[in-house]
């Protein structure tokens, strides 16, 4: 029996964190994965081993019992499986008080091979006395992460992407309403299992684009409005520009600079609600007349005399 030493096979420290293992099991998967090394045997053979001593170091009880036994193991090596180089019947009895027992015959004391499968079968919670050839490492495929720019106006109104994976084009629907940096999963189109394991996952980013009028925060927009200063002083009606199109809106008399119009309903579509919309906040930006001629500036000469 070849003592295995999962922590070399990760090339990771024996006082290595979940995260530590998870992050050396992430690299060398990536490296030594059957789709990525077109064929080659001894790729798929180191595959196989990372992703066994992932199983166990993973699994914080798997863990502790390799931890525990290991070095048992090493003595069982170095002994070469002789008589009297080492005494596994004390560990005959496992798994909360039920005995497992061999289905083959014992010699001089010691467990054969098929007793030794059958001893770490009931170590690491396998079926107790099922033999096992070769077996398969059945594992998940790969998650994978792609990115995707939409304008604002596809993040108002949805947007169709088209990504090209795998040698095959995955069509993503994005509802109206998509906030930036929203990650969306689509289960099976990640990479593929091996072993008969399942697909991993795809997950896409979504990222949106700046608008040059628009500003969003959740589901409201903020943008600013310039008023001519006879309309601010006088009332009028301007015109506005929103991703449902142009608006009229009245502005009051004696309307002043910096003043925030609320529009209800103008702002972004509520994610997954339909008819759902958050506000447009206008901030009123008044513009002073230039270049006056010598009638308006007395004109204005007359009016500051009258406000005294």
């Amino acid at each position: 029996m070849t003592y295995k030493d999962y922590y070399k096979d990760l090339g990771v420290a024996k006082t290595a964190t979940q995260a530590e293992i998870k992050k050396a099991y992430r690299t060398l998967a990536n490296k030594y994965h059957p789709d990525k090394n077109n064929g080659d045997k001894s790729a798929e053979e180191r595959f196989k081993v990372i992703s066994e001593a992932n199983q166990v170091l993973s699994d914080p009880v798997k863990r502790k019992k390799y931890d525990q036994f290991g070095a048992d193991w090493k003595h069982y090596e170095e002994a070469g499986a002789k008589p009297g180089g080492f005494d596994w019947s004390k560990y005959a009895n496992s798994g909360g008080g039920q005995t497992h027992r061999s289905s083959t015959h014992e010699s001089n004391g010691m467990f054969d091979d098929q007793g030794v499968n059958d001893f770490f079968e009931t170590l690491f919670g396998q079926r107790s006395g099922q033999r096992r050839g070769r077996r398969n490492v059945v594992t998940k495929g790969e998650d994978l992460v792609a990115e995707t720019i939409l304008s604002l106006e596809e993040a108002y109104h949805g947007a169709v992407r088209l990504i090209k994976l795998n040698e095959q084009t995955i069509k993503v629907t994005l509802k109206p309403g998509i906030a930036d940096q929203q990650k969306l999963r689509i289960a099976g189109k990640g990479g593929r299992g091996i072993g008969g394991g399942p697909n991993g996952d795809l997950y896409l980013i979504i990222k949106i684009a700046p608008h040059p009028e628009l500003h969003r925060k959740g589901n409201d927009f903020y943008s600013n409005l310039h008023v001519e200063l006879y309309t601010a002083i006088l009332g009028g009606k301007t015109q506005i520009k929103t991703l449902k199109g142009n608006i009229t809106v009245d502005i009051l008399k004696g309307t002043t600079n910096g003043k925030e119009l609320r529009l209800r309903g103008l702002g972004m579509p509520v994610y997954g609600k339909k008819n759902e919309f958050g506000n447009l906040l206008v901030k009123v930006n008044i513009v002073l007349p230039e270049h006056l001629s010598d009638e308006e500036t007395e004109l204005f000469k007359k009016l500051a005399v009258l406000r005294k």
